[in-house]
């Protein structure tokens, strides 16, 4: 299983703003410190803003807040939400360079248990939510340890 690009730059965001949940960001300073193009950041943070996961704040001394439901947020659920892919594989050709369907797809049993396997993936991080990917608790180092940038001068 791949997350897809948008994904992965909502959850580095959410990552981010969650392990300094009384911090505001700017897009420019989000995209520098989780090392991605400022305009995949600015899309994340609107989605993110339309979700309820983020406070946005327009102008001079603007940024991205984290919200108490971005915390409270499921990591299988949003990344049930943001990808868009039905299933792992292309069996009807649509995406494929030939337009051709598989001929194996009508007695096929492998869609059904690669769907099923995919399922399973997002059932194991429903229960992982943004504040345990940044709060304290066991593991590796915590998303508080790591560097952060600067804080802008007001």
């Amino acid at each position: 299983m791949k997350l897809n690009a948008f994904g992965d730059v909502c959850l580095r965001t959410l990552m981010l703003l969650g392990a300094r949940p009384d911090r505001q960001m700017t897009g420019r300073d989000i995209a520098d410190a989780v090392g991605t193009p400022y305009n995949h950041v600015s899309k994340a943070i609107l989605e993110l803003k339309r979700r309820g996961a983020l406070d946005v704040t327009r102008g001079r001394n603007g940024g991205a807040r984290i919200t108490e439901a971005g915390l409270a947020l499921s990591i299988g659920q949003l990344l049930r939400d943001l990808d868009p892919q039905a299933d792992i594989v292309d069996c009807t050709g649509q995406d494929s360079p030939t337009g051709r369907a598989c001929p194996l797809l009508e007695g096929c049993r492998l869609r059904r248990s690669l769907a099923r396997a995919r399922e399973a993936f997002y059932a194991e991080l429903d229960g992982t939510t943004v504040a345990d990917l940044t709060g304290p608790g066991p593991g590796p180092v915590p998303m508080t340890m790591l560097p952060m940038p600067p804080l802008p001068a007001p």
